[in-house]
Order: structure tokens, then sequence, then C-alpha cells
């Protein structure tokens, strides 16, 4: 009986051991605290990796868009645009692709990237543009192939 009474006894004592709701408010304060402090960080980090896809997927373009311009003489027109790097121009002779092999990517912010041949600040080539975290073509933010982008 003695041990019946010690154990009902302890069972009492845990359940007076809980946290009062001041100490759970002071525990949530203090994980919003640490919270703002470290987001904004994380906001910067994930904004960075972003500029830094879009720029491997323009160095990736320019790969695709030299093997092209190789086989066929051109860079692709503007109105088909990136399309030839993936599907057969009528008037390609020498077309080896598909240069691109998983179709044409989107930029980190789900847009689709510009292309224009002849390009205006390259008139021999072409200029391809992501318009960005705006996703406004010709802001500050925009990623470009010809290296005027603002990754900092």
């Amino acid at each position: 009986m003695k041990i019946i009474k010690n154990r009902t006894a302890e069972a009492r004592g845990q359940a007076g051991r809980a946290f009062t709701l001041v100490e759970m408010l002071l525990v949530l304060v203090i994980l919003a605290t640490l919270g703002a402090l470290v987001y904004p960080s994380l906001a910067k980090k994930a904004l960075t990796a972003r500029i830094v896809a879009a720029q491997t997927q323009i160095t990736g373009f320019r790969t695709a868009l030299a093997g092209f311009e190789m086989d066929n003489d051109r860079y692709p027109q503007t109105r088909p645009g990136l399309l030839e790097l993936v599907q057969r121009p009528r008037d390609a002779k020498n077309w080896r692709g598909p240069y691109l092999e998983k179709g044409i990517p989107k930029d980190p912010w789900k847009n689709d990237y510009v292309y224009e041949c002849p390009g205006r600040h390259n008139p021999d080539s072409y200029d391809l543009i992501s318009a960005g975290p705006d996703g406004i073509v010709g802001t500050d933010d925009d990623i470009t192939s010809w290296g005027s982008d603002k990754s900092q």
C-alpha cells in the first residue's frame, strides 16, 4: 500500500510542474525575436542564389547559342528566338540540335528570358535578359548576357 501512495504522490508532483502562460509567452517572444534577426539574412542569401542561378542559365544559353551559330552560320532569329535551340528551323541546313537538353528554362523568378538578335547592346550577336526579381525588363535588377548585371 505504501508503494501505491508514493506513485500517486509522484504523479501529483509532475502535474504541478506544467509551464505557466507567462513562461510560454516569454518563449514565444524569444523565438519571434530570433526569427526577426535571422530571416533578413536568409532572404538576402536566397536572392543572391537566384541571381547566381540566372547568371548560370545565361552561360548555358551562351554555350547553346554558340553551338547553333557554328552549325548554322547565324544566331537564332528574334521572332522564334530560343525555340530554335530545341526545334529545327525550316531554313537550317546544318542544325544539329537540340542544343539545350531539357528545353528552354524560365528564369529563377518563373519569367521567360528575353532574346533579341541582333542585340541592342551586342549588334553583331544577341542580347539575352532575365527581368530579375521585379519581373520588369529594363530596370536596374536585370541580369544580362552583356555583363552589366547588378549582382550585389
